[in-house]
This record gives C-alpha cells, structure tokens and sequence, in this order.
C-alpha cells in the first residue's frame, strides 16, 4: 500500500503494543523507515533480526531528530519522561503519539512541555494475556478500537490524515477528548479490574476450610474473574493515573450494586427482576465482534462422551492440524455451561479452523454469546 503521510516513524518503547503497530506499519507500509528503543537492547536486536526495524542496537534520543511519527510505547510514567527529554530533538511538524490507557497525565505532560511538535493520544484497545515484543503481531490491530485524543493544539487535518494512517493498519479509530476517554476506560475496564479482583478476593476470604466454593468456581465465576489474572504492577500504575476517573465510577458502581442490597433487603422481587432484565438487554445490545477495552478469549466448549481416549482424539485432530491449544479442560460445573469439554486458542483464526474441523467430525459445538 503506498504511503503518502509519513516517511520515517519512531518507537520509544517496544512490547507488545508498539511491537504490534510496528509490525503492522511495515506490512501495510513497507515504504516507511521504522527505528526503535526499547528496555532492552535484545529487544531492539531481535526487531533488527525480524526485519522491523532499521537500527541493530540502542540509540541516543538525537537520532529520532529525523522521524516525523514518534510512537511513546512505555509505561504512562516513562512516556511521561520522555516529554521532558523531547523538546530539544524533535523537529517541527514530527506528530508525537502514546498508547497508553490513560490519557489525561500523558496530554497535560505535553501541552506543559514546550515541544513545538503536534501531539495526538492514541489508546489501541487490544492486547494479550503475555506482553512483550516476542508476543507482538499485527493481527492484533485487527477490527481493534483504536481511540484517538486530541490536545489544545491539536491540528484537525493532522488528525484525519493519523486516524486515516492507523485504520489504514487495520484497526478502528474513535476520535474522544481526553477527559471523557478517561472515564469511558475506567467504566468498561478499569473499574471492572477492580470488580474481577474484588470477587476473588470475595471468594478467597470467605470459603471453607475444604475450599468447596475454589472447588465448584467455574462458568461464569471464571469469566467475570478471568481479567483478575493481569498484572499487578501494570493496572497499580493505571489505577492511581485514572485516579478521579475510578473513583467516580467505582462509586457509581457501588451505587449500583446498592440498589440490588435494597430491593434483597426489601424482598422486592419485582425491583430485582426489571434491573436484571434491563442489563440483560442492554448488555445484548451490545456490539461483540470489534474488539474492546477487555483482552478477548478465544474459547468454545464440545459435547464429549465419557470414555477412554475421548479427549485425546479432540486434541489429536487439532494437533494434526497446528493449532496451539492455549487452555483445555473438562468442566464440572455445567451450571452456566454446554458442552463439558472448554478449549482456548490463542486467536481468533484459530478458534474458527477448530470449530470447522470437530464439527466435520460430527462434534456437536457451543459458543458464548
């Protein structure tokens, strides 16, 4: 694909995320220079070594006086850094971008910075369970939101040429100021971090000494608690940087789940079945085939007959055929479940070629919705 916007781009920063819009950048757009930073110096050798990048080791921040794309890929608190140590190298007219999930901090650290460059916040709504650049790969921009912010002097024809450039990667860009982001994030992400967290915490605290509700938890415990399992320095770090954001929503949260308290404590049935009816609806309404704010799970469940080798012969068929088999395991709790075999993979593509093939083999197939 020709490339008639940007000539040479920069990653200060190269994991997972900045791994993958890398990646992406020099499939769609072979033309452009790419070079790179990172924590590592393996890093940058092993982007070398894949042909992403131009440059085999660590450069000094002078040499990113040439990009006019600079991609902030660090923590929120480096990136942050980084603008301090900025204003001298970037030249006029370089567009300067983060990806971090927080854009508030990152904007007001730019427009107090005195850098003469433009700046437009960047949030790809994507991941994966394991970060790192050994993990990036474009197809994670893939039908991805990708939300952009503008600052106060933020060019608008500089921002539909950057929204043009990022979907022209395959993702989906939604342009949001800076505060109303913040609080949109913290309701469909973060605040349900502390929710996933706050249930198994819940769990933890209050089983018996014989651990029979860890014991039967499966279902939907384990998909409203799996996002429980991420990083703790990471989401300490968005947290306290969406501080305002969080609480606002956390108490709103609570105001919520009060209601549920009153209409229990009242015996109210009715109250209890028009809330649940009205999330059901809602939550149905909701759109599920672009990705969103909470890493994906690329799962379905097989009807099995219990007898020897059966669950062998699943994975056998899905071995022969390459497909990498994240999660596998009977379920005993069919409560909320159909099917008593769960298998994840690690995308999407993946999942299909699956399904495809055990259902050619007469195994009968159920998704979530």
């Amino acid at each position: 694909m020709e490339n008639n916007t940007f000539k040479k781009a920069g990653f200060l920063g190269l994991g997972l995320i900045g791994g993958s819009i890398a990646k992406a950048i020099k499939k769609y757009h072979p033309d452009i220079a790419l070079i790179a930073n990172a924590s590592s110096e393996r890093t940058v050798s092993a982007a070398f070594s894949d042909g992403i990048i131009e440059n085999s080791a660590l450069l000094p921040l002078s040499e990113f006086a040439s990009c006019d794309l600079l991609f902030l890929c660090a923590p929120v608190d480096v990136n942050q850094e980084y603008m301090k140590k900025l204003s001298p190298v970037l030249k006029e007219g370089c567009l300067l971008t983060d990806v971090g999930s927080v854009k508030t901090p990152i904007t007001r650290a730019f427009e107090g910075s005195g850098l003469s460059c433009s700046f437009i916040g960047g949030h790809p709504m994507t991941g994966k369970e394991k970060g790192g650049y050994s993990n990036s790969d474009p197809i994670l921009l893939e039908n991805a939101y990708y939300v952009l912010t503008k600052s106060s002097r933020s060019d608008e024809n500089l921002l539909f040429r950057f929204s043009s450039f990022i979907e022209s990667l395959g993702a989906n860009t939604i342009v949001m100021d800076t505060k109303n982001h913040d609080r949109s994030v913290a309701a469909v992400s973060h605040v349900p971090h502390i929710i996933a967290s706050s249930l198994v915490r819940l769990l933890m605290n209050n089983d018996d000494p014989d651990e029979h509700m860890k014991q039967i938890a499966a279902g939907g415990f384990r998909d409203i608690t799996r996002i429980a399992s991420s990083d703790p320095n990471l989401w300490k770090t968005i947290f306290l940087e969406n501080r305002d954001a969080v609480l606002s929503l956390l108490d709103a949260f609570l105001a919520e789940a009060g209601e549920y308290k009153k209409a229990l404590l009242e015996n109210d049935g009715k109250a209890l079945h028009d809330m649940y009816e009205s999330s059901r609806d809602f939550r149905d309404s909701m759109q599920i085939k672009k990705k969103g704010a909470l890493s994906e799970c690329f799962e379905f469940y097989v009807d099995i007959a219990d007898e020897p080798g059966a669950l062998a012969t699943i994975a056998l068929i899905l071995s022969a055929h390459n497909i990498s088999i994240k999660n596998i395991g009977i379920v005993h709790n069919r409560e909320y479940e159909q099917g008593v075999l769960r298998i994840e993979t690690y995308d999407a593509p993946s999942m299909e070629f699956s399904v495809e093939l055990l259902e050619q083999k007469g195994c009968t197939i159920y998704r979530r919705k």
